[in-house]
């Protein structure tokens, strides 16, 4: 996963995989979401970040999971 903040358009970018785009939806006024060709979600691009993200506290964790 990758993520990009573009600050000169305040555009932020969440890129799950690099799977070619076959096509892109929205989700809201302010939210696309990118399908590859077997139909999974590879990106999600948010425009007007700064109005619905605080990318001071953006952050990653990975939590590992073991079944029993």
């Amino acid at each position: 996963m990758k993520i990009t903040y573009f600050e000169v358009t305040d555009t932020l970018y969440i890129e799950f995989c690099k799977a070619e785009r076959l096509e892109t939806f929205d989700y809201d006024d302010n939210t696309l979401i990118d399908v590859d060709v077997v139909g999974h979600v590879c990106g999600i691009t948010v425009e007007h970040a700064k109005q619905g993200v605080d990318l001071q506290r953006l952050s990653f964790e990975q939590v590992s999971w073991h079944a029993a």
